[in-house]
């Protein structure tokens, strides 16, 4: 059996420091709103997806992937890397403006929701106080790159500093803009069916109002640290005032959550991870004759 290890980054990764923010779960669902934006990228996941009917079941598979990648084993991460590549080979959409039939792992595709993704959970986590320097948001970006290789993408082709996501987004954001599957797919995001569990009470006539007041209130959050452009396409003004109304929000709900108990705030694969770092640590070290 192949020994543990401690995965594709690490403790000393920023990518370890910065996922271990439960704060991250705001930064994946303003990920899901900029991601619906490009036109091919949102048919692709409406053409082929269930979300509508199991969304937070897709969440959960989601947020296991992203674990998986992050603090499991290497072994586990190309796994997971591996599952997913089978998957998206075998799907395809037809572009709704050309009629085009194409491939869902088209690089370009894969390259945008990655940056999508990493940059969300970057921005983020710092507007909400996580302490990062510019040297270390250039190595997070750079780090990711194993992600993105994970899907199939050629790292080389990634943006790997905060410069080479910013020219990235210039450049791609001409072929950015409102449809009717993204304005569908941002409503259903602002305002989800409730899971099993949290819907079951009011199915029974009992005022449940909190947990959906509160994920509107995240959602809104999650909306407001969009990129200004990227919130004037939704329609709203890229004004100061709501990226500083949604950084004092943000900053006040990891205050929040990091008021919790450890183990509420930790995952379990990040706690096999550290469980995992502590065994090797205690290993004595090889002797080489």
């Amino acid at each position: 059996m192949e020994a543990p290890d401690v995965g594709l980054f690490g403790p000393d990764s920023v990518t370890w420091k910065l996922h271990a923010e439960p704060i991250l779960f705001v930064a994946g669902l303003r990920s899901l709103y900029l991601q619906a934006l490009h036109p091919r990228a949102m048919a692709g996941v409406a053409q082929n997806s269930n979300y509508r009917r199991d969304a937070w079941g897709r969440l959960i598979r989601t947020a296991d992937y992203v674990g998986s990648t992050i603090f499991g084993t290497t072994a586990e991460a190309e796994e997971a890397g591996r599952r997913l590549r089978r998957l998206h080979a075998r799907l395809t959409a037809v572009d709704p403006a050309t009629g085009e039939r194409f491939r869902v792992d088209e690089p370009d595709l894969l390259r945008w929701v990655h940056v999508a993704e990493v940059e969300s959970f970057l921005d983020t986590a710092r507007r909400a106080g996580v302490p990062l320097d510019a040297a270390e948001v250039d190595r997070y970006y750079t780090e990711q790159r194993r992600s993105a290789a994970l899907v199939g993408l050629d790292p080389e082709t990634v943006p790997g500093t905060a410069a080479e996501v910013a020219e990235y987004y210039q450049r791609v954001r001409p072929q950015l803009r409102m449809t009717r599957e993204a304005a569908e797919t941002a409503l259903f995001l602002t305002a989800p069916p409730l899971p099993w569990r949290l819907s079951l009470p009011a199915r029974l006539g009992l005022n449940l109002g909190p947990p959906r007041w509160a994920y509107l209130g995240i959602a809104g959050t999650a909306l407001a640290l969009l990129p200004a452009w990227a919130r004037r396409l939704y329609g709203g003004l890229g004004l100061p005032t709501t990226a500083l109304s949604a950084d004092v929000s943000v900053r006040a709900l990891r205050l929040a959550l990091t008021a919790l108990p450890r183990d509420w705030r930790e995952g379990p694969m990040q706690r096999a991870a550290k469980e995992r770092v502590a065994r090797l640590a205690d290993r004595p070290a090889s002797v080489t004759p």
